[in-house]
């Protein structure tokens, strides 16, 4: 049903629900032209200022791309389906929530089949569940089923909001497993893939940097870190990435300027120069890690 919620310390509403839009269509040529009328079903959710829109799929859950609207659009446009949304999208977005979370679970505790199983459940209803398709990915990783785990792979490149914030645990999980799995090209394509959406994430800079290095691309690497310093100065992980590969003497004579110029300027609290085009650099994957495993070794 379409909700109502009032927020604590506001005076406006907000909206989350179900709701329909008409176009009217014609089917035809000539004097069997008549007129159609085409209903869609939406769900809507408002965000503080922000109103977002995404349609129902045929199995009555939201899914697929969202769009933002206006309250005015919201008002003029679209029609409010109380009971539709009660009796059959609700239950369904709790279906899937419910075995989403129980896949999870089951996941966090080792029990990989289990997990796959409700996973695929929710996928039945929603191939799109963004957590749905992360998490039946990193299960078929943690069993080695590299073939699986690449067709998710490919899906989840093509769903935008894999790479939204409220995943970010999720989609740098998955980018670690990848390459701990020495799937390095599909770790950088998917962390140039979350770059697109997410240019200015410092830990996405560096995770990729982590990849580069281990496809002995030093020139990716390294300006990937500087990007990663340039939006964070301070970024521990990254200043000791940077280090490392100094001691390590891995950095290229041509690079070594820039590294002491960015590790002096990390040193004094300075923000260091912007690199030449770091849009032109190749995309870095970020580790959780304070380093390289192997500087840990």
């Amino acid at each position: 049903m379409a909700e109502s919620a009032a927020s604590p310390g506001q005076n406006k509403t907000d909206v989350r629900g179900v709701f329909s839009t008409q176009e009217i269509r014609k089917v035809g040529t000539g004097t069997t032209t008549r007129k159609t009328v085409q209903k869609t079903f939406w769900f809507v959710e408002q965000h503080g200022d922000a109103i977002e829109c995404q349609p129902l799929n045929a199995n009555y859950v939201p899914s697929g791309p969202k769009r933002k609207i206006s309250m005015d659009e919201l008002i003029a446009k679209f029609s409010p389906e109380p009971e539709f949304y009660q009796m059959s999208v609700y239950p369904k977005m709790r279906e899937v929530e419910q075995s989403v979370n129980k896949g999870d679970g089951h996941r966090e505790k080792g029990e990989t089949f289990a997990a796959e199983y409700e996973y695929t459940r929710a996928l039945k209803v929603d191939v799109a569940n963004v957590r749905a398709n992360f998490g039946i990915g990193l299960t078929y990783m943690e069993r080695g089923e590299l073939d699986k785990a690449q067709d998710i792979f490919d899906r989840l490149l093509k769903l935008d909001g894999a790479f939204d914030a409220e995943h970010k645990h999720l989609f740098n999980e998955f980018g670690i497993n990848l390459r701990k799995n020495k799937m390095l090209a599909q770790s950088v394509e998917y962390y140039q893939r979350a770059l697109q959406i997410t240019a200015n994430d410092e830990n996405l800079h560096m995770n990729l940097a982590r990849v580069l290095l281990e496809t002995k691309d030093m020139d990716g690497c390294l300006e990937h870190l500087f990007t990663a310093l340039t939006l964070a100065p301070r970024h521990e992980i990254s200043l000791k990435f940077l280090k490392w590969l100094l001691q390590k003497s891995l950095v290229p004579a041509d690079k070594m300027d820039r590294v002491r110029e960015v590790l002096t300027a990390a040193s004094q609290g300075a923000r260091p120069a912007a690199a030449a085009d770091p849009a032109a650099a190749p995309a870095a994957e970020a580790s959780q890690q304070a380093a390289p495993a192997s500087a840990q070794q």
